[in-house]
């Protein structure tokens, strides 16, 4: 790993207007991301988990601006991706792809295989009209299909092809880093573990690295090399994935962790269950966005931002309990 960072995210900000009344004026905003930092090495596996809505996509999108943020710094190789232009931005795709969810949602319908996977290459101007094509039967090959697919149409293919297809069209370009905003959730089981296997062995031929969006804590522990947990738009926890999963810090990670099963019978695993719903982004808590059901809350979670600290080494949390001065206010 080099000591560059490939990716660095300072202070993300993403949030969307809420429009109403007569004239459609703002009358609020969703905090879908709200100020998340993080950096990558090339060749790392980074993943992210969290409940549904906490912003992993929003994030994912936001760092390409497939979806424009609202403040912040994301570097990509040094260079600052929000100060680019449109077309700046699309030279840098070159580089920076990404996997979608949805493998039915995510191919056009009315285009051949050979189409999707070659577009990337016409839109960068890469190679020939039939440089192309072999380029094309190269990675259909790659991604586990045969040559001959490219003259099929995408509802011709099953859900574990269809995002075999989307990888090939990822990697057309030879990027160096792919966002994988959740590329296993929508397939059988079965066809999970093909998929990350694949991409698995991927990363190690084409020296890629992966930023891996996912709610199954499962499937994160098996791909990733780190691990950080969001929470209402924020970044609550990040670090090795073993420390993580053996000693979560955050009381949120906590609960998180004790919901994944466990193979063994004979283990007996304490689950944590966390009362009431997520808060909602357009108007959450004041101080920590998860004292709402937090079942280690103090007066001071109620109304002051945890920061942003080293707990062990490699290991970041944002959470009261870890801050010296809160301890000392809470020793009886």
């Amino acid at each position: 790993m080099s000591a560059e960072p490939i990716l660095e995210v300072k202070g993300l900000k993403t949030y969307f207007d809420i429009n109403g009344g007569v004239l459609s004026k703002k009358v609020g905003e969703v905090k879908a991301v709200d100020g998340i930092s993080f950096s990558m090495q090339e060749g790392e596996i980074l993943g992210i988990v969290g409940e549904s809505g906490c912003g992993k996509s929003t994030t994912g999108k936001s760092i390409l601006r497939l979806i424009e943020p609202t403040a912040g710094e994301v570097r990509f190789n040094g260079e600052d991706i929000m100060q680019l232009s449109s077309e700046n931005v699309r030279k840098l795709r070159r580089d920076m792809q990404i996997i979608f969810q949805d493998p039915y949602a995510s191919l056009n319908p009315r285009h051949t295989v050979g189409k999707i996977i070659g577009e990337p290459l016409l839109v960068h101007g890469i190679g020939s009209k039939t440089e192309r094509k072999q380029k094309v039967k190269e990675l259909l090959e790659t991604v586990g299909l045969r040559s001959e697919h490219a003259k099929r149409y995408p509802h011709q293919f099953s859900g574990g092809q269809r995002q075999r297809i989307g990888i090939a069209r990822a990697l057309a370009v030879n990027p160096k880093l792919i966002i994988c905003d959740e590329p296993v959730s929508a397939l059988d089981v079965s066809v999970q573990s093909q998929i990350l296997n694949l991409m698995e062995k991927l990363k190690k031929e084409f020296k890629l690295t992966y930023l891996f969006i996912a709610h199954d804590l499962s499937v994160v522990k098996h791909i990733s090399d780190r691990v950080g947990v969001m929470y209402l738009g924020k970044m609550v926890e990040l670090a090795n994935k073993d420390l993580l999963y053996d000693e979560p810090k955050h009381p949120y990670t906590k609960a998180l962790m004790s919901a994944v099963p466990v193979p063994d019978p004979d283990i007996k695993q304490e689950r944590v269950i966390l009362q009431g719903d997520v808060p909602s982004p357009s108007n959450p808590p004041s101080g920590c966005a998860f004292h709402t059901r937090c079942p280690s809350c103090m007066d001071v979670c109620k109304t002051d931002v945890p920061i942003w600290q080293e707990v062990a080494p490699n290991h970041q949390v944002a959470c009261h309990l870890y801050n010296e001065t809160t301890k000392e206010e809470n020793v009886i």
